[in-house]
C-alpha cells in the first residue's frame, strides 16, 4: 500500500511555494508520492477563470516537477473540463488505486474552507487532510501574476523552466 498526496489547486502559476509545501508534507508524512492535479475550474473561483489554459498548467506543473521520481501530475480533471470539485477525483482515485491510502494536502487557507467543499465529510474520509502553514517566505499565484504583468523579477517565486514556458507563451503579459 502506498501513502499517497493529492494536491490540487488552479496552479495559475504553479510556485516554489506549491512545490515547498508538497515535499514538507511528503516528507513530514513518510508519503511515497505526491499527485499534482490542476482544476480545470475551482468551483470557488468561477468568476474568475484562471488565465492559462487547463493544458498550459499542466504543462507547468509537468516543467516544475519533472525529475523528481515522487511528484506525478494527474490530468483527469483538466480533460474532463468544467467546474472541478476534490470528491470527484478522489472517488476516481480511489477506485482506480483501491489498496493506496490518500492524503489531502492543503496550505494552510484551504484548510480553512475545506468545510465549504462539496460533500467535504466524504472527502476527508476518503483523503485525510494535512496542513502546512507557509513559510516566513510567502509567496501566491496572484503575487507572480501581478509581478509579471508589471513585469517584475519573479525567479524566486516560480522555477525557472516553468518562468521560461510563461514568457514564450506570453502567459500573464501585462494588461
Amino acid at each position: 500500500m502506498a501513502k499517497v498526496g493529492f494536491f490540487g489547486g488552479s496552479f495559475d502559476p504553479i510556485h516554489v511555494g506549491h512545490l515547498y509545501l508538497a515535499i514538507t508534507l511528503l516528507e513530514k508524512h513518510g508519503l511515497d508520492e505526491v499527485l499534482f492535479c490542476p482544476a480545470a475550474l475551482s468551483p470557488h473561483k468561477v468568476l474568475s477563470a484562471p488565465i492559462a489554459s487547463g493544458k498550459q498548467r499542466l504543462e507547468m506543473i509537468r516543467i516544475a516537477i519533472e525529475g523528481v521520481s515522487f511528484f506525478h501530475a494527474l490530468d483527469w480533471e483538466v480533460v474532463r473540463g468544467g467546474v472541478s470539485y476534490t470528491i470527484d477525483t478522489l472517488r476516481k482515485l480511489v477506485s482506480t488505486r483501491p489498496k493506496d491510502q490518500f492524503y489531502l494536502l492543503l496550505g494552510g487557507d484551504a484548510l480553512k474552507q475545506i468545510g465549504m467543499w462539496k460533500d467535504s465529510l466524504e472527502v476527508c474520509a476518503l483523503a485525510s487532510p494535512l496542513s502546512e502553514e507557509r513559510s516566513d517566505f510567502r509567496v501566491s499565484s496572484t503575487d507572480v501574476r501581478m509581478r509579471l504583468r508589471q513585469n517584475k523579477y519573479c525567479g524566486h517565486m516560480v522555477p525557472q523552466k516553468v518562468l521560461a514556458y510563461i514568457q514564450e507563451h506570453q502567459l500573464y503579459s501585462p494588461l
